[in-house]
């Protein structure tokens, strides 16, 4: 009996030491404490990897609790006690969750990408199962059924039809077999996602580089370009070489200089063959099972394609619709485009070139058709747009647009030592929000540019706690004493991104569900309005200052930019539309299982007519967009352009009044991006234009009319 007892307390010390060190680690795990950081912002230099995926667990455990306390309630199903409740469950997994994803695509390593397989494959686990909770559902669904019995104001009736439409088209309406094949698509999915982009970025930072090795390489090229080369050679131990890279700041201004043709193919060539190579990095294998997979989803869902069940809930309702809006463009962009193919063709054989234009001749022929027409030399722009002078010009249109001031913070953590931070302040100095800024490529940040938040705006009883918002760029970087000289992408990408961040930081609505929440095709709008300001003649001379001298940019040098908008539209718009349909061909595909991917995408730009001597804007293997991680843009990559109609309508507004400020159609602009959420997108902007937008504009700002 002694012993019995000896071995009990023995058992029961053990336990409660295991329980004491389980306390511990709670409470050093920061997502367990409240941030008593400035705003509440992350506290990244307190977060390590080990944190993640308890707090992940846990955070599933807890909104597992709330979901059975909704199903468990003995009451009525109502709105309070069900569609609010959904509304709020799972506040500390959408905490660690609003830093995770967004650090796996800004700052990366092969550790959190393992982190990212297991993270994933729980939260897809833990959506399954409340979407397919036939308890959870019976609740939603007998709240929607009397939904116009229960006097919801406008908020409450849209939440509660958005949760019922969520629910549908999740599965909740089929049979338990048929859930089973549903959990373990997604599941397939979301683990391929995972993988293409890991192969991507790969490929985009670690399996290619072009070292040049001569100087006679190097002809062509501006001197910041020569300097940026040089120092990255450094940092990968090719000290007196020149290294160029994937990345587009690397990438495109040799494409656009360089005279050596050779070495132009050889970097396109690794740029264009990504995820194409038979390596272990190699996409095609991946494509065809997540095309395979999206469509046996739709079919499960009862949709024909997974392009029907995608469109079925955006602007365009249908993918016929946007075949036929986008037929409506390539038309015009091919036939610009090979125009420009014979001016250019006609440029390579007055120099005595014995060769055809290819695909990666377009840029360096195009800068020289363009300073032929316009007398307009990139290398004489780009002292003018520095980083900071367009980071000015940005704070300069959102400040007389809406008042807004950013205050740059250096009292708040950040998750990278070149992530910007600033307090974002209304006219009269009330707090909006956080926004980081993230401007250049690095090992470790994915391609592109985006905007995300760590933590969206979102009410906590009956109190708004506002945004910490991010955009992350890859910029070009400074060279020497040369700051990062911009091209005109470049700033275009950098106020787009901006626009984002405003949706996000303006987004305002009583519901997590549907505040700020859009469709697809309707996103783009509050991004791209922001372009038409970057690229204003009235708006440039404002920003637009020499880096070395501080004189603005002449009216001589604004005047040729403005002249020369239009020129190059045809493959801007032509590789930008065979990437869209290209995308829709896969996603409205008859027989799912395709055998040879490369066969596949060549088919589909041969029907287009795509000409030989450009590719579209993604090819399939590095159509990151599309394929990797959730596939946000599938079936959708269109929404760019369809947005284009809108955002160019939009700003025609402006201009119609005579001032591209003008207070009272910024307040209504403001209020189409607090309330988006509120409403379908259609009646959003009818709201605020008062009629329906015209694709005229468009053609015409593109002449392509």
């Amino acid at each position: 009996m002694k012993k019995l007892l000896f071995l009990l307390v023995i058992v029961g010390l053990a336990v409660a030491c295991q329980n004491q060190k389980s306390d511990n680690n709670t409470m050093e795990n920061p997502f367990f404490k409240e941030w008593t950081t400035p705003f509440e912002v992350p506290p990244f230099d307190e977060i390590k990897l080990e944190h993640y995926v308890p707090a992940v667990k846990e955070g599933i455990a807890q909104q597992e609790a709330e979901i059975q306390a909704i199903v468990d309630n003995k009451e009525v199903p109502t709105f309070e006690n069900t569609i609010f409740a959904l509304d709020v469950s799972g506040s500390l997994l959408n905490k660690v969750t609003g830093v995770f994803y967004p650090l796996n695509s800004a700052n990366t390593n092969e550790e959190m990408q393992v982190i990212a397989r297991e993270i994933s494959a729980l939260t897809t686990k833990h959506s399954d199962n409340i979407s397919l909770n036939p308890d959870l559902f019976k609740k939603v669904k007998a709240v929607y059924e009397k939904r116009n019995d229960l006097e919801l104001d406008a908020e409450q009736l849209r939440v509660t039809e958005k949760f019922y439409q969520d629910f549908e088209r999740n599965g909740a309406n089929l049979p338990e077999d048929k859930q089973e094949v549903l959990r373990k698509l997604n599941e397939e999915l979301s683990q391929l996602g995972l993988s293409f982009g890991e192969n991507l970025l790969a490929e985009t930072n670690k399996n290619f580089k072009l070292v040049v090795d001569n100087k006679e390489g190097l002809a062509g090229l501006p001197e910041d370009v020569v300097l940026r080369a040089a120092e990255a050679a450094k940092k990968v131990e090719e000290d007196g070489k020149w290294v160029f890279t994937l990345a587009k700041p690397s990438m495109l201004p040799f494409l656009t200089f360089a005279e050596n043709r050779e070495l132009r193919e050889k970097l396109y060539r690794g740029y264009f063959m990504r995820g194409d190579n038979g390596n272990e990095n190699d996409n095609k294998e991946i494509i065809k099972k997540v095309v395979k997979f999206r469509d046996e989803r739709a079919k499960l869902l009862g949709f024909n394609n997974h392009a029907e069940y995608v469109i079925d809930v955006n602007m365009a309702k249908t993918p016929q619709n946007v075949y036929d809006f986008l037929e409506k463009l390539w038309v015009p962009a091919l036939e610009m485009a090979k125009n420009d193919v014979k001016e250019m063709q006609a440029i390579i054989d007055a120099e005595g070139g014995n060769f055809k234009l290819a695909s990666w001749d377009w840029w360096y022929y195009a800068e020289k058709l363009r300073k032929a027409k316009f007398d307009l030399d990139e290398a004489e722009v780009k002292p003018y747009f520095t980083l900071d002078n367009a980071k000015k010009g940005i704070f300069y249109v959102v400040n007389e647009l809406y008042g807004l001031k950013f205050i740059k913070r250096n009292d708040m953590p950040t998750y990278h030592e070149e992530a910007e931070v600033y307090e974002v302040q209304e006219a009269d100095g009330t707090h909006l929000g956080v926004l980081y800024m993230d401007f250049h490529p690095r090992d470790g940040k994915r391609v592109g540019a985006w905007s995300t938040s760590f933590r969206p705006a979102h009410y906590v009883d009956g109190v708004r706690v506002p945004r910490v918002g991010s955009i992350v760029m890859n910029f070009t970087r400074p060279a020497g004493n040369t700051p990062a000289l911009l091209s005109f992408d470049e700033v275009s990408t950098f106020f787009h991104e901006f626009g984002h961040a405003l949706h996000g930081l303006f987004a305002d609505g009583p519901y997590r569900r549907t505040a700020g929440v859009v469709q697809r095709d309707f996103v783009e709008l509050p991004s791209q309005i922001m372009e038409n300001w970057a690229a204003d003649p009235e708006v440039i001379e404002v920003y637009a200052k020499h880096y070395e001298t501080g004189e603005t940019i002449p009216d001589e040098l604004i005047e040729k930019l403005d002249r020369s908008g239009k020129f190059n539209q045809g493959f801007i718009t032509g590789e930008y539309v065979a990437a869209s349909l290209l995308d829709l061909d896969y996603h409205t595909i008859e027989n799912p299982v395709i055998e040879d991917v490369r066969a596949f995408e060549k088919e589909a730009m041969d029907k287009l007519g795509l000409i030989e001597e450009f590719i579209p804007r993604y090819r399939s293997t590095y159509f990151a967009h599309i394929f990797s991680g959730g596939g946000y843009y599938s079936a959708g990559y269109y929404v760019y352009i369809w947005a284009a109609v809108l955002d160019t309508d939009a700003f025609n507004a402006f201009k119609e009044t005579g001032d591209l400020f003008n207070p009272e159609l910024a307040a209504k602009f403001r209020t189409l991006l607090t309330k988006c959420g509120s409403d379908e997108g259609m009646n959003v902007y009818l709201n605020f234009r008062g009629k329906e937008p015209s694709i005229d504009p468009l053609l015409e700002k593109r002449g392509l009319k």
